[in-house]
């Protein structure tokens, strides 16, 4: 897993493309306190456990990808090895 920093928010994300539809995302600090699109629906909905996803987040981790900073693969394929330690928002 990569860290991947959220351009809107600066919340830090561990994150890994297996392919272009998944992507798997590990949070490393309390979603809700940290981002303001699951703090607002987290407040609506009681729980942000049912929260898919991140638009700004999304749009992130799109943009290390087209960076090269997050590559698209699986470990066993060798591709996440040449990706870069951080992306920087």
């Amino acid at each position: 897993m990569r860290a991947v920093e959220c351009a809107a928010c600066g919340n830090q994300v561990l994150c890994e493309k297996f392919s272009v539809a998944h992507t798997s995302v590990q949070w490393t600090a309390d979603a809700a306190a940290v981002c303001a699109e699951f703090g607002d629906a987290g407040g609506r909905a009681g729980t942000t456990a049912r929260i898919r996803s991140c638009r700004a987040l999304g749009a992130s981790i799109d943009r290390a990808v087209a960076d090269g900073a997050l590559t698209v693969g699986t470990p066993d394929s060798g591709d996440q090895g040449a990706a870069a330690e951080a992306v920087d928002g």
